[in-house]
């Protein structure tokens, strides 16, 4: 049964049907969905139940090289997921529990609700990221996307013409303070060196031009800090004007898959003291890495 996409947006995303990622994915599916991310940037799938962990590991593994290595840890931070692929969005500590209000835990996780790319952070960047449901809040806790390659059309031809060679500093610590975290310890630092990525790249398999943001950018290479945090704000508020944005709101056993080379997103707030929200990301790299 060939993939059926139902756009949900002007611009980007769809919902897609004709696949059950319980099952394993076979070569003429993967072309599918590779071809419908090229095309959406974000497609979302739904299933009466959520995918195992296992499940979601082989899925990603189909579609590109892993992130495979123990992500660094926020200190204190035990293991609720035990597999080194899976990234715990969750607002739950390790024995299950909602973290307290002023955990420092907490204050990072909160940090997602800020604009970003997945892994940008990193040298060797996040390309699609599955995000899996398995608990949602009854009220709020929707994902937000932004389309960057439609964000980059529509900027003025002078902009662009500005942009062409400028570097950013993607620094993850840089966010986690932006978004309340506290200052990282010297070990957490260390864990997470900061990366540099170009702000405008062309997308390896569609082709189009994207500019390349997220709140993990501390800095321009080259450019005095002020002018630095400036033209990032000035660009990020034109990247997330409303016709360039859209809201997915989750249900239980729903997988959405979305490219970081070709999108920015962000959770929003839910009462993260009153209700569970249980996600698991798992994330494909632009390349393997060597251990």
């Amino acid at each position: 049964m060939a993939l059926v996409c139902e756009p949900l947006h002007p611009l980007f995303a769809a919902r897609v049907t004709g696949i059950d990622m319980h099952d394993p994915l076979d070569a003429a599916t993967r072309a599918e969905m590779i071809a419908a991310l090229d095309t959406h940037a974000v497609i979302a799938v739904g299933h009466d139940r959520p995918l195992s962990n296992e499940e979601q590991i082989a899925f990603s593994a189909s579609l590109g090289p892993m992130d495979r290595g123990r992500t660094p840890k926020v200190a204190g931070t035990g293991i609720r997921i035990p597999h080194n692929e899976i990234t715990d969005q969750s607002n739950l500590g390790p024995d299950g529990t909602i973290y307290e209000e002023g955990d420092r835990r907490l204050a990072y996780k909160r940090a997602n609700r800020q604009w970003h790319a997945d892994m940008s952070y990193r040298p060797v960047r996040g390309t699609y990221s599955l995000l899996s449901a398995h608990v949602v809040p009854p009220e709020g806790g929707n994902t937000e996307f932004t389309d960057m390659r439609a964000v980059y059309d529509a900027l003025p031809e002078t902009v662009k013409s500005d942009l062409d060679g400028l570097v950013g500093e993607h620094c993850y610590w840089h966010s986690r303070k932006l978004g309340g975290g506290p200052d990282p310890t010297p070990e957490e630092r260390a864990g997470r060196p900061p990366a540099l990525h170009p702000l405008v790249h062309v997308h390896p398999t569609s082709g189009r031009k994207v500019l390349y943001l997220a709140s993990h950018i501390a800095g321009i290479q080259g450019w005095p800090e002020d002018a630095s945090r400036a033209l990032i704000k000035e660009l990020m508020d034109f990247a997330t004007q409303p016709p360039f944005v859209f809201s997915y709101e989750w249900r239980v056993g729903d997988v959405v898959i979305w490219d970081n080379l070709a999108t920015m997103h962000r959770a929003t707030a839910f009462d993260d003291q009153r209700f569970e929200r249980d996600m698991r990301r798992t994330t494909c790299r632009e390349r393997e890495l060597v251990s």
